[in-house]
């Protein structure tokens, strides 16, 4: 197990990490999600132990490593920058960290050999990377820190640099290669659809903070607070603020909205609503959906998908509409809520439904 005790990371006077607690298990794989500069790498320095903490310790498997280099540690880790030996063959590039361990030839054979079938490159061990597309550099990469069998496997934002097609079949494939290896992933990444594809558990972060770690559909459905549920949203979640009274949220123009029946005994006041773009649709999804009728600020065709962009009140949505609709600048269209998907949080921006199971 890989804990970090609360972590902290100051350089220059400004905080990098604040109070880092985790706890990642053998055989599991974790994804760190945030945005650029939300200290997704900086966490990931001081768990390989290329940087120490400046309060804090990190423990692997019940022994204090905070001090130990990361020459010294069993530690993986590829960048989004693939890093490859450009005079050595793709075969050789993936031996490499086995032959330094000092493995008998059948035995590295046999590894190089399996990576490469995992991660297809076997047509292309004989070739030099330099020979390689970029997508097959970078799982000549991957290979190579999948062969040297490491306690730790720490993955920055590998794939950012692929085209669009390689990237989805690594997304799929990755999870089952991480199954397979029995070793700790560490994951980084800026996409939340991405954190969904490789499933296992999230922390999200932001500003050095983890904000909230789990599995990663509960973290995505059930974020604690306004803070998470941005964090795990893109395109930006839909939130407005608004007045609870009785059994209702009240909107602008007279609308209301069904309080969800596991929070209808809070308080009435002013609280904080958030839906994702694909909650909020053309057409009705369900009885208790809510019409509104918002103004279109522009429209983004991407295919089979249409990303409207809406202004309600003083509240900026953008909703996810399967197919192409082409709407025109200012025009006034109706558009459904589906209440059963709404976030609720309070004035803090804590999520009403977390701290009640907490209470």
């Amino acid at each position: 197990m890989l804990e970090l005790r609360n972590v902290s990371k100051v350089v220059g006077g400004e905080t990098h990490i604040d109070d880092v607690s985790l706890s990642l298990v053998h055989g599991s794989l974790n994804v760190l999600l945030g945005p650029t500069l939300s200290g997704k790498t900086s966490l990931m320095r001081l768990m390989a132990g290329l940087d120490t903490p400046s309060s804090g310790s990190v423990w692997f498997d019940g022994k204090d490593v905070t001090g130990i280099p990361v020459q010294k540690r069993n530690v993986a880790m590829v960048y989004q920058q693939f890093i490859n030996y450009p005079a050595m063959t793709v075969y050789e590039n993936i031996a490499s960290p086995l032959r330094v361990a000092g493995r008998d030839r059948a035995t590295i054979d046999r590894e190089v050999r399996r990576a490469a079938e995992l991660l297809k490159l076997t047509p292309y061990l004989d070739r030099t990377p330099l020979n390689l597309s970029g997508g097959q550099q970078q799982r000549t990469a991957l290979a190579r820190a999948i062969v040297k069998n490491a306690s730790l496997v720490l993955l920055d934002e590998p794939l950012a640099n692929l085209d669009y097609k390689l990237r989805e079949e690594l997304r799929l494939e990755l999870p089952r290669i991480f199954a397979e290896a029995g070793t700790i992933f560490v994951y980084a990444t800026t996409e939340p659809h991405e954190a969904l594809l490789l499933g296992g558990n999230t922390a999200t972060l932001s500003q050095g903070r983890v904000t909230q770690f789990g599995p990663t559909v509960e973290v995505f459905r059930k974020p604690v607070d306004l803070l998470t549920a941005r964090t795990f949203a893109d395109p930006p979640l839909n939130t407005i603020v608004l007045v609870k009274k009785g059994e209702s949220f009240l909107l602008d123009g007279g609308i209301s909205l069904p309080v969800p029946a596991d929070i209808a005994s809070i308080a009435d006041g002013n609280y904080t609503i958030g839906f994702q773009p694909h909650h909020l649709s053309l057409e009705r999804t369900d009885a208790a959906s809510v019409p509104v009728r918002a103004k279109v600020s522009v429209t983004e065709i991407t295919g089979s998908e249409s990303f409207v962009h809406l202004d309600f009140a003083d509240a900026r949505w953008v909703m996810l509409a399967h197919g192409i609709h082409q709407f025109e600048p200012d025009e006034e269209i109706e558009v459904f809520i589906d209440p059963r998907h709404v976030l609720v949080f309070d004035a803090a921006g804590r999520s009403v439904a977390a701290a009640r199971q907490a209470a």
